[in-house]
């Protein structure tokens, strides 16, 4: 035991001795050397405690310091100074300013461990209270993303601003090194808030962060507090299907499940609508569930015929995602009728009124008044607007399920219309009728039911206006034939709208009737045409009677007879050439009537040579079917022979003869009257 003291003396010794040398180093020194003398006793000396304030002006000190837990049974005594704080079972104790002593700005402390029959003392440690502040950990921390900075917020642990140190990694990558960022805080409304930038917003974080004062002499870091930051969310992309069933509409939403990255510390969805957030008709919350959590991607939904808008915000710990909104307009429908009898001046139990106000017949609510369970009728009926067309909805909470039991037209007040129908117009007038059409008076201008239109039309004469005559129309037509019309008059036409009130601004237009055309003219106009149509048909008969009887006579086809065609346009451009003949000269007594005509035909026409006359004998053998070449003078002899001969025989049989004689490129017909006296009379038709 005096072993111990002797020891527990020393250091106090060597701390009195360099209170001037307060280096880490000295210290580290000697508590290695206690450690080492006291290395035979059975109990592990604590470390030197750490006494401190929370905040600087908090005057409570909380001193702490740590040991190797092993035994149950360990007690602790704190000394400060002189003063003694025996028997504490935790490692910890908090000291009230009110016990130290005030004069002493330096103490002294030191911490007693007892396990079982043995004891140990921590290292005496000078310190100076007032200078000393230490945090806790950062509490309550929130994380949100701005576009890629992380914004970071927690309590502040008092009004004036702090140093904060961050260490950031990606989630998915404990393996890297923390990146570390010394940031001071920014101190609003209790709160502390630092902003990392230049991060992945679609990546999730691993933070860790504490902070410690900067206005005081002797700060300490808090320990630290450890994050995650899920990525940011983005906005639900939603589906809707609808069903329709008995005063209820039934909404199946869907939606893709969120990234990896944005779930990790878990997703919720959160629905709301225009009727739940005014209770009606069935009470927010009861038996209609508005969270769903992330492994959801759908949800039922059950909705009045009333339009509503649904909103859907995916949540996580980094914040929400920009809200998806459902806009469901109200269930059409046909043929609305006038509201015989409405709740509004009923008591009401579990059942909701709604008043919408139309504009231009759009059933989407410009104004909605809604009466619920302690809202009387007074307060509605002065929100209500006179002459305003409302579309009245009356619903009803059966089986916690909303249910639309009734849709009808109401106005609070009627009055007659303020504007006249629109483009009012006649056209295709007759001597007796009119064509008009016009537009529907607008729902906001009727200013109560429009119950039919009064159509007016009033004869102008010369002098004065007569009376006229009036009908009334239906409210669903915009157009009208007016017939029983005076031909040849003008009219004054006047349309109005009228509802139980009465008649609003009238429209007018000014017609002229065409003259009535005599019926004399008529019936001629008539006959003339049945005239001309009788004058047609009796024409084809008699055409077509001619035909059968009278068949037309055919029209004789006349042959070109070409005796030569040119076989190429070479042979046509080639230079007439006439080949040489052999003339014998025939016996004087029987002369034949070809020469006579040859030597008549010589002398009548031509002065030329002889070799204009061979020619055209050469040519008038050619066209009487020689060869285009030239013969020989034996085969021409022959050839001669032969023709005589066969002329003789043919001028004996024949009463006329057609001679053809060619004279540079033409044709000459001869006829003759007798073969005895010659060519006693000729004519000569020129061919080419």
């Amino acid at each position: 035991m005096r072993i111990i003291l002797v020891i527990l003396d020393f250091p106090l010794y060597i701390m009195e001795s360099l209170k001037r040398w307060s280096s880490l180093h000295g210290y580290t020194a000697i508590f290695m050397f206690l450690t080492t003398i006291s290395k035979g006793s059975t109990c592990e000396a604590p470390s030197s405690p750490q006494c401190f304030r929370r905040y600087a002006e908090d005057n409570v000190y909380l001193c702490e310091w740590s040991m190797n837990m092993t035994e149950s049974n360990v007690t602790f005594d704190l000394h400060l100074n002189e003063t003694k704080f025996p028997e504490i079972a935790k490692t910890w104790y908090e000291v009230l300013e009110e016990q130290l002593t005030k004069f002493h700005l330096v103490h002294h402390i030191w911490v007693e461990a007892h396990v079982g029959n043995s004891s140990c003392n921590s290292l005496k440690m000078p310190i100076k209270l007032t200078d000393t502040v230490k945090y806790q950990a950062p509490q309550n921390i929130s994380v949100s993303w701005i576009k890629n900075n992380l914004n970071l917020t927690w309590t502040a642990a008092e009004k004036y601003p702090a140093l904060a140190e961050v260490w950031f990694q990606p989630d998915n990558l404990s393996t890297e090194s923390w990146e570390k960022k010394k940031i001071n805080t920014t101190a609003k409304t209790l709160t502390y808030q630092v902003i990392v930038a230049n991060l992945l917003k679609s990546t999730a974080y691993q933070v860790r962060i504490r902070h410690q004062p900067i206005l005081v002499l002797n700060p300490l870091w808090s320990d630290w507090s450890t994050v995650i930051v899920p990525a940011e969310l983005e906005q639900p992309k939603v589906t809707m299907t609808k069903t329709t069933s008995n005063g209820t509409r039934t909404l199946m939403l869907t939606w893709k499940p969120v990234p990896h990255a944005a779930a990790v510390r878990g997703v919720k969805y959160r629905f709301d609508d225009t009727h739940s957030s005014r209770g009606c008709p069935c009470p927010r919350g009861k038996k209609r569930k508005r969270d769903h959590y992330g492994t959801i991607d759908y949800t039922t939904y059950n909705v009045l015929y009333s339009a509503v808008n649904i909103t859907i915000i995916a949540t996580n710990a980094a914040g929400h995602s920009p809200p998806a909104i459902i806009q469901v307009p109200a269930e059409p429908a046909t043929d609305l009728k006038t509201c015989d009898k409405t709740l509004l001046n009923e008591k009401l139990k579990k059942t909701c009124l709604e008043w919408y106000e139309l504009q231009d017949g759009d059933l989407r609510p410009k104004n909605v008044i809604t009466r619920q369970k302690g809202i009387g009728q007074k307060q509605i009926r002065e929100k209500m607007k006179a002459y305003v067309r409302y579309l009245y909805f009356e619903h009803r909470c059966l089986d916690g399920k909303p249910k639309t039991v009734k849709m009808c037209l109401f106005y609070k007040e009627e009055g007659v219309p303020d504007r006249a129908p629109q483009d009012f117009i006649a056209f295709n007038e007759t001597y007796n009728s009119a064509e008009l059409s016009w537009k529907a008076i607008p729902f906001v201008n009727q200013r109560g039911f429009l119950t039919h239109y009064i159509l007016c039309s009033v004869q102008i004469s010369s002098q004065d206006k007569q009376g006229g005559k009036c009908h009334n129309i239906s409210a669903s037509i915009t157009s009208y034939h007016l017939e029983n019309l005076t031909p040849g008059t003008k009219y004054n036409i006047s349309l109005a709208g009228v509802t139980r009130k009465g008649g609003g601004l009238t429209a007018t237009v000014t017609i002229s009737t065409r003259p009535e055309t005599p019926v004399n003219a008529w019936l001629s106009l008539g006959l003339l045409f049945m005239f001309f149509l009788l004058s047609i048909m009796c024409t084809f008969v008699l055409k077509r009677i001619k035909n059968m009887i009278f068949p037309p006579v055919p029209t004789p086809v006349i042959l070109d007879f070409t005796t030569h065609q040119p076989e190429s346009q070479e042979r046509l451009e080639k230079e007439e050439e006439v080949c040489e003949l052999t003339m014998h000269q025939l016996h004087p007594e029987r002369k034949t009537v070809l020469e006579d005509a040859e030597e008549t035909t010589v002398r009548e026409w031509d002065d030329n040579t002889d070799e204009d006359v061979e020619d055209e004998r050469g040519d008038s053998w050619m066209l009487e079917g020689t060869s285009d070449e030239c013969l020989s003078p034996g085969s021409t002899e022959e050839a001669l022979g032969s023709s005589r001969e066969e002329e003789m025989t043919d001028m004996e049989q024949m009463d006329e003869i057609t001679l053809l004689i060619y004279k540079r490129g033409l044709v000459f017909d001869v006829k003759t009257d007798s073969l005895e006296n010659g060519l006693t009379d000729g004519s000569f038709i020129a061919q080419t």
